[in-house]
């Protein structure tokens, strides 16, 4: 069902405005986007599709057709752990930047997994956000659709995540990749391969973005940026290597992962500009590794997932998303795709196919 049709049969009427957003995938450069470094995602061609009509009270309705519900909110609520607080958070910072004046009544429809790493959450954000923008007499850009988006997920839902996710989402359409230097917000997008798919496939392993896992990281980045004075995890000294390897071997390996993957992720950048496949498919691997040894993020079933898709003819196979559940994206050819993908889910049955 579209978001036009969910919202008239929820609300009896026709929205004021509708958009679709797009998810993402991230190829390469995995939670290196809070500590100065270079990351590769792309938007992809499933997303969120948002119909929205603001009130002129306090109020917020929420429909989603993944939990088939009305939540009934106001204005001055707070998150509770909900799907809802993605929508209720969206719709209190476009009120504080002047987009809104009062609540909306939203109705939702994806063609994305939730909890699968494809950032379906600031997908919803980003949607809305540029929605109440559009109906606003605000000026906004991408970039500050995303900054913005970013404090939604940090301050009102506790998510203590980088800006990836939505500089990709908002600056980026399906298709494409974007470069994005993650200091200055610096980018350039990139077209993917001609005659390679990336394959999202979901491991069944499902994680929410409240479980605390990727909160633990973040907070072993933080600790990480106090013990060497500075938050440049990525670009690191031997000095100050040295200085963390005798205080602390989880968070020597910590560091280890956003140094190497910063390094991995300019790498695969110039390759796949360069049409260089095959390389861009081995550091996604040496990724995978790196998330797995040293970051900790991984768990058996996603490194079997992983090294079966390689196995079949992957030329290289990552964990993509926060980690410690979610979706693989794997570089394959376009010929090998349909039976790659049938053998793979054959041996993985919890497994299944995303795009």
């Amino acid at each position: 069902m579209s978001s036009n049709l969910a919202f008239k049969k929820t609300y009896n009427s026709m929205p004021e405005v509708t958009s679709f957003t797009p998810g993402r995938v991230n190829l390469i450069g995995e939670h290196i986007d809070y500590n100065g470094g270079m990351v590769l995602p792309a938007a992809l061609e499933k997303g969120i599709f948002i119909s929205l009509t603001p009130r002129n009270d306090n109020n917020i309705r929420i429909y989603s057709d993944q939990f088939d519900e009305i939540i009934e909110l106001n204005i001055n609520n707070t998150a509770t752990s909900k799907w809802s607080d993605y929508a209720l958070g969206s719709i209190v910072y476009a009120n504080k930047v002047g987009f809104l004046n009062g609540g909306a009544d939203i109705a939702i429809t994806t063609t994305l997994p939730l909890g699968a790493g494809l950032s379906s959450s600031s997908a919803l954000i980003v949607g809305i956000l540029k929605l109440t923008a559009s109906l606003s007499k605000k000026t906004f850009d991408n970039i500050s659709i995303a900054i913005l988006a970013k404090r939604v997920e940090n301050e009102f839902i506790g998510m203590p995540c980088g800006i990836m996710d939505q500089m990709a989402i908002s600056c980026t359409d399906p298709g494409k990749a974007i470069a994005l230097d993650t200091k200055n917000l610096s980018f350039e997008v990139i077209s993917l391969p001609k005659y390679h798919h990336m394959a999202i496939i979901h491991s069944g392993e499902y994680r929410l973005n409240t479980d605390g896992n990727f909160k633990k990281r973040k907070e072993e980045c933080d600790i990480i940026k106090e013990i060497i004075g500075h938050n440049d995890i990525c670009s690191m000294s031997d000095n100050e290597f040295i200085l963390l390897k005798n205080i602390s071997t989880d968070l020597n390996q910590r560091a280890r992962h956003c140094v190497s993957e910063h390094q991995r992720t300019l790498r695969a950048i110039k390759a796949i500009k360069e049409g260089n496949i095959p390389k861009f498919g081995l550091l996604m691997t040496e990724s995978h590794n790196s998330m797995r040894d040293d970051f900790k993020m991984s768990l058996p079933s996603i490194d079997n997932l992983v090294n079966d898709a390689i196995h079949l003819g992957a030329v290289g196979a990552r964990l993509t998303g926060g980690g410690f559940g979610g979706c693989i994206v794997a570089c394959i050819l376009k010929e090998n795709l349909e039976s790659w993908r049938q053998k793979l889910l054959s041996l993985h049955p919890k497994a299944f196919n995303v795009i």
